[in-house]
């Protein structure tokens, strides 16, 4: 079986879905620990994403600037 790609917006989903089942207490207590980890690694991919599109970002408009 090939292996998914991770993008932005699948993390975030399952950040999400982690979180609204630690909020409603549907995860056992033997279960937490991994769930909170599978979270944080979620958490860091998220913010890895965010700070190498705002510098592609940055990048492009500076590079626009240079242009005019």
């Amino acid at each position: 079986m090939a292996k998914q790609e991770l993008t932005y917006n699948k993390a975030f989903a399952e950040l999400e879905k982690i979180v609204a089942c630690i909020e409603n207490e549907e995860i056992e207590i033997d279960n937490l620990a991994k769930q909170v980890k599978r979270a944080a690694e979620l958490l860091a991919f998220c913010k890895e994403k965010l700070h190498s599109s705002e510098a592609e970002i940055s990048k492009i408009m500076k590079e626009m600037g240079d242009a005019n």
